[in-house]
Parts: C-alpha cells; sequence; structure tokens
C-alpha cells in the first residue's frame, strides 16, 4: 500500500547541538536504508521548511507504524498521512 506522508520536525530549540547532529545522524541512515529497501519510494523537502512529502510503500497500516515509529525524529515530529490507491483515470498502472 502506498502512502503520502508529510513529516514536520520540531527540535527543541533548546536541544543539545550535538545530541541533535546524532539523532540528525541515525534519521538520514534509517531513511537511506528504508529507501534501498524499496519502503521508502520518495522524499522531497518542502523548499523554506524542516518538513518534507515522502512516499512510504508499506504491507499494511502497522507496517507504516512500525515504521514511521522507527524514525530517530519520530518523537518531534508533526504528521500527516493519507492511504493512496490509483486514480481509475490514471494511464500509468505504476508510479514510475
Amino acid at each position: 500500500m502506498l502512502y503520502h506522508v508529510k513529516m514536520k520536525v520540531n527540535l527543541p530549540a533548546d536541544m543539545d547541538p550535538e545530541r541533535a547532529a546524532e539523532i540528525k545522524a541515525r534519521e538520514k541512515a534509517y531513511s537511506q536504508d528504508l529507501q534501498k529497501q524499496g519502503i521508502w519510494r520518495h522524499i522531497w523537502r518542502i523548499a523554506g521548511l524542516y518538513e518534507n512529502i515522502s512516499i512510504l510503500d508499506c504491507r499494511d497500516h502497522a507496517h507504516l507504524h512500525e515504521v514511521l515509529m522507527g524514525l530517530p525524529l519520530y518523537p518531534w515530529m508533526e504528521m500527516e498521512i493519507m492511504p493512496l490507491c490509483r486514480h481509475p483515470s490514471s494511464v500509468r498502472e505504476g508510479d514510475q
């Protein structure tokens, strides 16, 4: 199942910069591993904000929940999640 996920990161202003850098490094490694596995299909930065729009391909809602809860930045995120399905007017079978 495909999911459109908007993620907004809200790190505390008083967070230790070294701790923030370590969390961001773990987040990058985790997300890149998911991309290599084909789970995290697309990621786009929203220009000028600490937000992104991503497309994730998960087995089901429970798998999506597991993936998102594994994000090192999860405790500081706001998310909007929309399950997606193929539109009957689409001229493409896949999302390439």
